[in-house]
């Protein structure tokens, strides 16, 4: 497996764990919750698209050869 994915779906992994350790937060550190999950949705959203634009190039480009 190429080690690009695997970053990428490293990314994704920590997205979502940005969105529990947000979802923890408590006391001082509540006000910065709502960020550090807004943060952690970006990172989600962002390289699932590029993973998925990713994969559609690979299958297009196996297709064609």
């Amino acid at each position: 497996m190429d080690r690009f994915i695997l970053l990428l779906l490293a990314g994704i992994v920590a997205g979502f764990a940005l969105i529990e350790v947000a979802a923890a937060l408590t006391g001082a550190f509540a006000g910065l919750a709502t960020i550090i999950t807004w943060i952690g949705v970006i990172a989600v959203i962002v390289f699932s698209i590029f993973l998925i634009v990713k994969a559609l190039l690979a299958i297009f480009h196996h297709h064609h050869k």
